[in-house]
């Protein structure tokens, strides 16, 4: 089954789990018009490279920035899980929990570890909570936003019971 990149939609069945944490909708045209209402100010008027230079190095700075933003990938498959360049074997997880944003908020509140490996990104509401049991590997678990904290949680326990 294939998935356009710009669906933030679950891939099931034997891909695994295939997700981009992409920015929401409304990010972009805000990230533009800040680009676009910076730029205006430098230029203020003046003429000459003062004109059109704040503009040709701003915008495309923004969609630059926006586009960085929202390039992560979470993918389960191959028995890995892969989040951006990072990965983990699931033969090394434990348990899977799926969290909410409170969940989330506790994790990473007063629940965090200083070990703890996090990709969070803060307009994605739900998370996975990976927990390890690597005893090589001092990380003892890691947290994942995603949009479909259950799903990710259960492709995780099914790989990892697979292999």
């Amino acid at each position: 089954m294939r998935q356009s990149s710009s669906s933030t939609a679950p891939v099931a069945a034997t891909a695994g789990y295939a997700e981009r944490l992409g920015l929401p909708w409304w990010a972009w045209p805000v990230g533009l018009a800040v680009a676009g209402l910076l730029a205006a100010e430098l230029w203020m008027g003046a003429s000459g490279v003062r004109a059109w230079l704040p503009f040709v190095l701003l915008l495309p700075a923004a969609v630059a920035t926006l586009w960085w933003l929202g390039r992560i990938r979470v993918t389960v498959q191959g028995g890995e899980l892969r989040v951006d360049d990072a990965r983990l074997p699931v033969r090394f997880v434990a348990d899977a929990v799926p969290l909410d944003a409170a969940g989330r908020r506790e994790v990473l509140g007063v629940g965090s570890d200083p070990l703890a490996f996090v990709v969070q990104r803060p307009w994605v509401g739900g998370a996975v909570q990976v927990v390890l049991d690597d005893p090589d590997d001092p990380t003892p678990f890691w947290v994942v936003s995603t949009r479909h904290p259950v799903e990710l949680a259960t492709a995780l326990l099914a790989a990892r019971d697979a292999g």
